[in-house]
């Protein structure tokens, strides 16, 4: 019981801001955060540190939104927003508020596997070797796949001048 107490305080909030960043809500980022780690107090014997634990927690994190949205039938669309500066720097932009809800709005009309991974590194702040054990795949592909989705970003913010 200990050990789940030290990871739920030392994690809890990254999961939260994983989920919020996926989910663009709050209270849903919350009820996901709470269900991830009620899953990971059943299942803490199972855990046999074949990852890292974030990674483990993200990937119970991510399942249980999967299945929260289909529950729900849910698909959230937002706006394109104009006049966002061309040339930044993208995880800088974060800092401008108005900016990163443009971002936001580009990142959430992406494909995947793009919108995850460009999540999971800068919102998240995962290693390209975390998010590459969570997809399955390479060091080499998550890199691959961070910087085409950040240009993808980028390209739509300069077509919106």
């Amino acid at each position: 019981m200990q050990d789940f107490e030290r990871i739920y305080r030392a994690y809890f909030k990254d999961v939260f801001l994983y989920v919020r960043s996926l989910s663009h809500n709050d209270g849903v980022a919350e009820e996901i955060a709470a269900e991830t780690f009620f899953k990971v107090l059943k299942d803490i014997d199972s855990f046999e540190n074949r990852c890292d634990i974030r990674t483990w927690l993200f990937q119970i994190a991510k399942n249980n939104y999967i299945s929260y949205l289909r529950k729900n039938s849910r698909q959230v669309d937002f706006p394109l927003q104009d006049n966002v500066a061309s040339n930044c720097h993208i995880e800088a932009a974060f800092i401008d508020k108005e900016t990163a809800s443009r971002i936001h709005a580009y990142l959430h009309q992406m494909d995947e596997p793009y919108k995850e991974v460009f999540s999971l590194r800068v919102f998240a702040e995962l290693s390209h070797s975390q998010i590459a054990e969570l997809f399955g795949k390479t060091e080499s592909w998550a890199r691959v796949t961070y910087h085409r989705a950040k240009a993808k970003i980028i390209n739509m913010m300069e077509e919106k001048l």
